[in-house]
């Protein structure tokens, strides 16, 4: 495999910036947006859960009504290549289908189930209190996309293309919208967050960031 160079990908991070308009004309590949796709995939999050979905809307119809309520979108609705929206799991305890289908799939027997499904259980009862409340637990979920969200601006820059993650939105309204539009059941899933992704349309300054000793602590 060939490695990138450290300079190289300190560049590819000082390239990246929130882009917040678009080149309506410059678009993102399908080639290149499996690839980040690919990159959301193979994310990892915690015990392994994968407690996503990323819905691609695509469909011009409903980016426009996104629109009055999506402020944070709204300059880059109509012209952003790709439009994500990041789902998180509701309910996922423990002791749900959901988690038990995910250990299946990894072939364990009955018995190293009942473990892990144990070791699941302190987990989210005594060390992280995740059951306390429904919101908790989706707080939990909603963090785990946060990583898959990462993982595709980075290696989005990477390859020169350009991306903005979007909270900005009214998370009532766009949840209601599109489980009308059927593209998932708001019983299951809600939304996280939001990315897009295209070409800048034009250059954007460089941004501040704190230096390293203000933000880093060593304890040794």
């Amino acid at each position: 495999m060939e490695s990138l160079t450290k300079q190289q990908v300190l560049d590819a991070f000082h390239f990246r910036a929130a882009t917040r308009r678009y080149d309506p004309v410059k678009k993102v590949s399908k080639d290149d947006f499996d690839y980040i796709l690919q990159l959301a995939r193979l994310s990892p999050s915690s015990v392994g859960s994968e407690p996503w979905k990323f819905l691609v809307v695509q469909n011009p119809e409903l980016r426009q009504k996104l629109k009055p309520v999506g402020w944070g979108m709204a300059s880059q609705l109509d012209d952003a290549s790709y439009l994500v929206v990041i789902l998180a799991k509701k309910n996922a305890r423990y002791d749900s289908d959901f988690f038990r289908q995910g250990l299946e799939k990894r072939g364990l027997t009955e018995e190293q189930m009942q473990k892990t499904l144990a070791m699941y259980q302190r987990f989210q009862i005594d060390d992280m209190h995740l059951l306390e409340s429904d919101r908790t637990l989706f707080d939990w979920t909603s963090k785990q996309t946060y990583i898959a969200l990462a993982n595709m601006m980075t290696g989005a820059a990477l390859i020169g293309i350009d991306s903005c993650p979007v909270e900005g939105f009214n998370y009532a309204e766009v949840n209601r919208i599109l489980a009308q539009a059927g593209a998932f059941d708001p019983n299951e899933w809600g939304v996280s967050v939001v990315v897009t992704f295209g070409y800048r349309a034009k250059d954007i300054k460089s941004k501040y960031r704190k230096p390293i000793d203000e933000i880093v602590k060593w304890i040794e």
